[in-house]
């Protein structure tokens, strides 16, 4: 395992949302934070009706011999408080004579209470699963409430206030061997992070108060010696039903690592694909892992004198993106602009009306001298435009897909990407956007399956 990677991968959920465009305090989406992988303490939780979890739960599967061991980081943000001890404006233009009123406002909010985020981790190195099969592994988390006041930078500064609150809850490891006639060393582990921080009625009534004493961006590294994780994005068909037993709770575990290295998992509040990556050409952080490098990096450089003063007023994170994307060199900003990956001939089988066919792609890009096929193999049959089939997503599946699972369509088109890779374009049977009037020319929504997530229904001529 190499764990630097891992952690750049971790770092990117620990910090999702930890900051987004324009990246002032003043604008609303920054004062409204903290979204994912929250892990509130009990109490609130029970009192809420369970609605914000208090605990998070990741089970995955892995194979191995009885003598393997195990790593186990559990990751989160501890919020610290930042307040000034009284307002100030800062006058972010010393040559001017009349200060906008957004510039003032800027200062100001510079001055407001804010929370930053401490990274914290509790690991567990060097725990047999002969241990674990025995009985559970019980790690406290524990960090102390503290305040620190920080020095004035100039006589017109006021004294900042840096506060903590405390934290406590338990890390929970178990393991049980799964009955397999495949694989006899077959073992679930489980990993549960629990808040039991102790708050008072009155915080609990503040999000803003009881965020303080929660765990923030929650997640799991796992790292396995001598053994093997099992995917639970595209399992082995003999392990399909194990792998449906294990319970995740507010986590997602993926494999990661280099493609087909199956020691560590990371298991997240972001649902992530087996082996996630950092783009090489990324010049670092920028808090928004769906958005564009190179369009971050062009709207912080459009930003006001005024609006990247109050950044500079922030926490060092938001100073070093600034910094960062003002230091981007021409040729840096050409890497932003797009690479294509992975990219490689391939045989395929292709199915005509006329006859079957095998088509060597010795190029990279099909486009039109290499059309989809008229109708592309699949369980059950043939299928083709108009035919009823039925879906079972799998391969690479995210959340959205896994829901229309069983679900009963149609095929509308079968289409081809500039990777040689043919999907179904399918249509639902019962979707409420179909057009009952004239289905064939608005047939609603489309969506887009391999050929091996797709079961043949009927054969049609």
């Amino acid at each position: 395992m190499n764990m630097e990677k891992v952690r750049e991968i971790a770092n990117a959920v620990l910090y999702e949302g930890y900051l987004l465009y324009p990246y002032r305090h003043s604008a609303i989406k920054n004062r409204q934070r903290w979204t994912f992988g929250v892990v509130y303490p009990r109490g609130y939780s029970e009192a809420n009706g369970g609605l914000e979890p208090w605990f998070t739960r990741t089970e995955c599967l892995l194979t191995g011999p009885a003598n393997l061991s195990f790593a186990i980081y559990a990751r989160f943000l501890h919020l610290l408080r930042r307040s000034a001890a009284r307002p100030v404006a800062v006058h972010l233009r010393a040559n001017s004579v009349n200060q906008s009123a957004n510039c003032l406002l800027a200062g100001q909010l510079a001055y407001e209470p804010w929370d930053e985020g401490i990274e914290r981790e509790v690991s567990v190195l060097d725990l047999s699963l002969a241990e674990l099969l025995y009985q559970p592994r019980r790690v406290a988390i524990s960090f102390s409430a503290e305040q620190l006041t920080g020095t004035p930078t100039g006589p017109e500064q006021p004294k900042v206030v840096y506060e903590r609150q405390e934290l406590a809850g338990e890390l929970i490891i178990s393991a049980e061997h799964v009955p397999s006639p495949k694989h006899a060393d077959l073992y679930r582990l489980s990993v549960q992070i629990e808040n039991t921080t102790q708050v008072g009625a009155k915080v609990q009534e503040q999000r803003d108060a009881i965020l303080l004493h929660s765990f923030v961006s929650t997640h799991t590294i796992l790292h396995v010696q001598q053994g093997a994780f099992i995917s639970l994005l595209e399992t082995p068909d003999e392990l399909q039903d194990a792998a449906k037993a294990c319970k995740n709770v507010k986590t997602w575990p993926v494999l990661v690592g280099e493609k087909g290295e199956q020691d560590t998992m990371l298991s997240s509040p972001i649902i992530l694909y087996d082996y996630p990556q950092i783009a090489p050409e990324s010049p670092g952080a920028f808090f928004d892992g769906t958005e564009i490098d190179e369009m971050l990096a062009l709207r912080v450089l459009t930003l006001s004198d005024e609006e990247k003063a109050e950044l500079r007023q922030g926490d060092q994170r938001e100073r070093e993106l600034l910094e960062r994307t003002e230091a981007l060199s021409p040729e840096q900003f050409m890497q932003l602009h797009g690479t294509m990956r992975d990219m490689h001939p391939l045989i395929a089988t292709l199915a005509s009306e006329q006859h079957d066919q095998t088509w060597n792609f010795d190029q990279a890009y099909p486009g039109e001298d290499c059309p989809p096929p008229l109708s592309v193999p699949i369980t059950g049959g043939e299928a083709r435009p108009g035919h009823k089939v039925r879906l079972h997503p799998k391969v690479r599946a995210d959340a959205f897909d896994l829901l229309l699972a069983d679900k009963i369509g149609r095929v509308e088109a079968i289409q081809q990407d500039f990777e040689n890779r043919f999907y179904l374009v399918v249509t639902l049977d019962d979707d409420p956007g179909r057009e009952q009037w004239d289905e064939r020319v608005l047939p609603g929504h489309r969506f887009f399956f391999f050929p091996e997530e797709v079961e043949l229904l009927e054969q049609q001529a």
